[in-house]
């Protein structure tokens, strides 16, 4: 047998193992078209241009770049891989919420963590159980024949997107600016998913005080399009 047949047989046979739907539930869980509201929340964004801090798309960019690297980012990342390798639910729940640096991040991945259980619930006929976001995600997700990090950067991918769109609507920026931004994040989103892969608890961190601080003065903001 020559390789190029070795090859072909391996993939033919992965195929017919495989369910070649399951990447596609997934971009759908994750698609804005599901009923998360993802849209309502900004992750601070909103505080951070009014405050006059993001006003390029090269702001927005480092910004994001930030948050994924070091900041919320990382740490669901980290939560939905143990969440996939059968850590349990309820635990990483409670350690995702105490990780919320403020009132208004809590809100963002309660609220959106639920509404994601609602929505599975009513396609599925389970039962509904209310998670942070990412753990709603890994509790939807463990039984797809998808890899970790292929999860996990879709689950990336969806976050950056939404605050893209965000950053779209209210810097504003143009909608093929916004779409660079987001091509620029791949790279990065796709090591991110990779190293999230293989880390456990222990490497929970963050260090994007910035973000933080900037849903804490949201709630003050006068005028708010978003609720974080």
């Amino acid at each position: 047998m020559t390789m190029g047949t070795a090859t072909a047989t391996g993939r033919a046979s992965f195929m017919s193992t495989s369910d070649p739907t399951a990447l596609l539930r997934l971009v759908q869980w994750l698609s804005p078209a599901f009923p998360t509201g993802a849209f309502a929340y900004s992750h601070g964004l909103e505080q951070a241009v009014a405050a006059g801090e993001i006003v390029t798309a090269e702001a927005l960019a480092d910004w994001l770049t930030d948050i994924l690297a070091h900041g919320a980012g990382w740490n669901d990342a980290v939560l939905l891989a143990c969440g996939l390798r059968g850590e349990e639910l309820v635990e990483l729940a409670d350690l995702a919420r105490a990780l919320a640096g403020s009132a208004e991040r809590l809100r963002e991945t309660d609220e959106q963590g639920a509404a994601f259980a609602r929505a599975q619930a009513e396609m599925t006929g389970a039962a509904a159980v209310s998670l942070p976001l990412p753990l709603a995600v890994a509790d939807a997700a463990r039984d797809l024949p998808l890899p970790p990090e292929q999860i996990i950067a879709v689950f990336l991918h969806s976050f950056a997107a939404n605050l893209v769109s965000a950053g779209v609507r209210f810097i504003p920026l143009g909608q093929s600016a916004g779409q660079r931004v987001l091509a620029g994040l791949h790279t990065q989103i796709a090591e991110i998913a990779a190293c999230a892969a293989q880390a456990g608890r222990g490497d929970l961190a963050s260090s994007a005080f910035r973000a933080e601080i900037g849903t804490m003065a949201h709630e003050t903001l006068d005028v708010r399009i978003f609720k974080t």
